[in-house]
């Protein structure tokens, strides 16, 4: 099934994006794998729910009832709830417990449901109560900057913050990369020296994992689109 997305940018330095969309009809499509969590919250027949999502290291299969509007607010690696670690999440989800039809519970606190306008606000107020931080090793990390610790240190600091190991992240994020390079009419051939892989079948067996779909099945779909 087909979604119309928006996408805006973020105010906050914690947050990668945020997005907004809605299914007309009911279907099923593939979850591709992210290293990002997010939250996420769903509207369908008069209810609101929210719910904590990811990382997902594999491309899994989900079903979406008609009628439904989502919001996803998607963090920056390296941002995370202290007292939700995120390696829990890791190919799962947390539901956040209903206060109303307006607000959900989180610490011990009535939440209001954020919206696609307030998610900034939103996002604001969970750094402001501590519920949200940020662990700066992980930029370090990901940019190669030299840190003082040890290398167990910074392994386990980078593993509880984004619940996935460095070279984890570095295979979603390659595979996502060449899935939009082949969404974009990259050649296969092309794709697989842009993306840095040693050949077709390694790149083909990185998607099958990460997005579910071959290559010639991605171009399939985008010359049906």
């Amino acid at each position: 099934m087909d979604f119309l997305f928006d996408y805006r940018t973020s105010e906050s330095p914690l947050v990668e994006l945020i997005w907004h969309t809605r299914s007309n009809r009911a279907g099923s499509f593939t979850s591709v794998a992210v290293a990002h969590w997010e939250m996420v919250v769903w509207k369908h027949q008069g209810e609101t729910a929210i719910t904590m999502r990811g990382p997902e290291t594999q491309a899994s299969p989900a079903d979406c009832p008609a009628d439904s509007e989502f919001l996803g607010i998607q963090f920056k690696l390296g941002a995370f709830m202290p007292h939700l670690p995120t390696k829990n999440r890791v190919n799962s989800e947390v539901h956040l417990p209903e206060a109303n039809s307006k607000a959900f519970w989180l610490q011990g606190a009535a939440w209001e449901f954020p919206t696609f306008e307030n998610a900034d606000t939103f996002v604001e107020r969970l750094i402001r109560y501590g519920l949200l931080v940020r662990e700066p090793v992980v930029e370090a990390a990901l940019n190669g900057q030299p840190t003082d610790l040890s290398p167990r240190t910074l392994q386990y600091r980078f593993l509880h913050a984004t619940g996935l190991t460095h070279s984890t992240i570095r295979q979603i994020e390659r595979a996502r990369h060449a899935m939009t390079l082949l969404q974009t009419g990259k050649p296969i051939l092309d794709t697989v020296f842009e993306a840095g892989y040693f050949d077709q079948p390694h790149m083909t067996r990185a998607l099958k994992q990460f997005t579910g779909q071959t290559p010639a099945q991605i171009i399939r779909q985008r010359e049906t689109t």
